[in-house]
């Protein structure tokens, strides 16, 4: 292995995260900023190589350009793109201990149906937000899309993105382009594309995440061509048993092979799989429903809620399990999530400084999700812990009457959590 740089441009190398055939990922440290982000490195051997390398220049500048212009919460952000000697480089949004879904397309590691649909539903989301800014990837694979830590998505790499925009410069490439098991037929055929070549490529990533099996597994890449261009795959209903009613019929409609025939755009997509999500609620297991029904309903958190407002909280909560000694929320990371304890013991510490111990029933997180600030200190699982967590989007799922009740207990939860750190200040500065 190569010796580590010490530095990039203005950024400080701090290790090696990621290494592909083409480059090399690091986390640095940009000084100006005062955080951690991820750069991207050519392998210098491509660079220096005239044709090779300007190719590869023009694959780095146009992801630049084409990530540089959205800013989603759902797509890896590119701060900054240059050329330093013989270094050419990008810095993007740096994602701790990320993971792609390639991990989730095997069958022995399958995800539940409800967090496929959840993930592919941020994942359409993200990519409408791309389209109607004239971005198109080209490139939708397992690889190409993060996990983060808290379980949300991040859409990344846009060097073959096709920028339908008056404003860029034109550094993009035309012609057969893309992963091959993931293309659309229109990009294994060299005709033109629209916006929904991702969908039919975010079908794939579905299938595969559903199944652990390829929609059109072959020998070979040209088998594999043939059948994309020619062929349905087999229904995932023959994989398994807990495919609810409406989700075969959306997946089936993103791997059309007549683009008109698709969803013409991702917000199209998002809205049917929230209806299969909906769905997902009516089938779960009815025991299991009536048991996060009484855990809520017996959380002091609670205790001004009717039952109707509880089932509304049971279908809208994202609900977590953590082990001990896991992470639930890091110091200096961005997480606008507030968590209410429903079983365990969690830390919380500053600067590697225990400061208190919550358990169930208590609360956290109330400042980052009320001011969107990085957080202030970790909080760490102290013994196997569940907890539901609420953030913006989690609140969209319930009715407005359920969303102002929460946030009327959520402001008194924060006064009273601000009246007691008050009072700690205080005896503390007394005694001293």
């Amino acid at each position: 292995m190569s010796a580590l740089p010490e530095k990039i441009g203005k950024y400080r190398i701090i290790e090696e995260i990621g290494r592909g055939n083409m480059g090399t990922v690091f986390s640095a440290h940009d000084p100006f900023a005062d955080k951690t982000v991820a750069i991207k490195l050519a392998h210098a051997q491509y660079i220096n190589e005239r044709e090779i390398g300007e190719r590869f220049k023009k694959l780095f500048f146009n992801e630049a350009q084409a990530a540089g212009v959205l800013n989603h919460p759902s797509i890896l952000k590119i701060y900054d793109a240059d050329i330093d000697g013989d270094a050419c480089y990008l810095v993007m949004e740096y994602i701790q201990n990320a993971k792609t879904l390639d991990c989730y397309c095997k069958p022995e590691n399958l995800l539940s149906v409800r967090d496929v649909v959840g993930i592919i539903y941020k994942a359409a989301k993200a990519l409408d937000y791309a389209h109607r800014q004239g971005i198109i990837h080209r490139d939708i694979k397992p690889n190409n899309i993060l996990q983060t830590e808290s379980e949300d998505i991040k859409i990344a790499d846009f060097s073959i993105a096709m920028i339908i925009r008056d404003d860029f410069l034109d550094t993009q490439f035309h012609g057969f382009l893309g992963s091959p098991l993931y293309m659309s037929p229109e990009q294994i055929n060299e005709w033109q594309i629209s916006t929904n070549t991702d969908i039919f490529s975010l079908g794939i990533v579905m299938y595969e995440m559903l199944t652990g099996n390829h929609p059109f597994k072959a020998d070979n890449l040209s088998s594999i061509s043939n059948k994309i261009t020619n062929d349905k795959p087999i229904p995932i209903g023959e994989f398994r048993s807990d495919i609810p009613e409406g989700l075969e019929y959306a997946l089936n409609r993103m791997l059309k092979k007549k683009p008109e025939k698709r969803y013409s755009m991702g917000l199209d997509l998002a809205a049917d799989l929230a209806l299969i999500y909906e769905d997902l609620d009516a089938v779960d297991n009815e025991d299991s429903l009536r048991e996060k029904f009484k855990k809520i309903q017996n959380l002091g958190f609670f205790e001004e809620f009717s039952d109707a407002d509880i089932w509304e909280l049971v279908r809208a909560c994202d609900w977590h399990h953590y082990s001990c000694e896991t992470y639930i929320v890091r110091e200096g990371e961005e997480d606008h999530s507030f968590y209410i304890i429903l079983s365990g013991v969690v830390t919380v510490e500053k600067n590697g400084q225990k400061i208190e111990s919550l358990q169930e029933g208590d609360c956290f997180g109330e400042m980052g999700y009320l001011t969107k600030a990085k957080r202030s200190a970790s909080v760490i699982a102290q013994s196997d812990v569940s907890l539901i967590k609420v953030n913006a989007s989690t609140l969209d799922r319930a009715n407005e009457g359920t969303q102002l009740r929460f946030l009327k207990v959520f402001v008194k939860t924060l006064i009273s959590r601000l009246a007691d750190t008050t009072r700690i200040l205080s005896i503390a500065n007394t005694e001293h």
